[in-house]
């Protein structure tokens, strides 16, 4: 079972209210703040970012809530709708778990015929990049305050990395910016968005 909006004055449940005030204060002070998705900013400023929250407490749930949340996303309009942030704050915590669930995301993706049109990526308190240690800062550009999938239009970004002369140059840009926050840094960031410790 899903709740949409675009910011957090509908009404909610207080864990969904709580899960989106994080997600958007980990967005405008990290992803934005530090610069770590050039793109997100403009979508942020127009108002659309869907930040939809799914009550799932088990996989087969969270692929029925991807499922419509990629249906909603498909036949919005993009001016009003242009990316979705799926926040999952009851799945299990357990981040190779979550990992793991992208095949059925992308198998979601392909039953609905989307392929090609809409991608998920993933966000999680414990991100880790392959051949990375747990504490690393670096893996910090992907940690979020809850698991966290996030649908984007393949349109948009076609149109996005078409601007850029090299697009590596994003994720290297983030390692620096993150090794030089350094782990203390990311810590005190943290503190603005972090959730009670489960």
């Amino acid at each position: 079972m899903r709740a949409t909006l675009f910011d957090t004055d509908p009404p909610l449940a207080d864990t969904g209210r709580s899960a989106v005030a994080a997600t958007v204060s980990w967005l405008e002070q990290a992803v934005i703040g530090l610069d770590l998705c050039p793109f997100a900013k403009a979508v942020r400023a127009k108002d659309q970012v869907r930040f939809v929250i799914s009550d799932a407490r088990g996989w087969a749930a969270l692929r029925s809530d991807l499922a419509d949340e990629l249906a909603d996303l498909a036949a919005a309009d993009p001016a009003i709708a242009e990316t979705s942030l799926l926040v999952c704050p009851n799945v299990p915590a357990d981040f190779e778990a979550f990992n793991q669930f992208l095949d059925e995301a992308d198998d979601a993706v392909r039953g609905l015929d989307l392929e090609g049109v809409i991608q998920v990526a993933s966000f999680h308190p414990h991100y880790r990049f392959e051949g990375t240690d747990e504490g690393d800062v670096t893996n910090a550009t992907n940690r979020s305050p809850y698991p966290t999938l996030h649908l984007l239009r393949e349109s948009s970004v076609e149109r996005a990395v078409a601007v850029l002369s090299d697009p590596d140059s994003i994720y290297e840009a983030n390692l620096r910016t993150l090794a030089a926050l350094g782990a203390e840094g990311w810590a005190r960031l943290q503190a603005n968005w972090a959730p009670p410790t489960r």
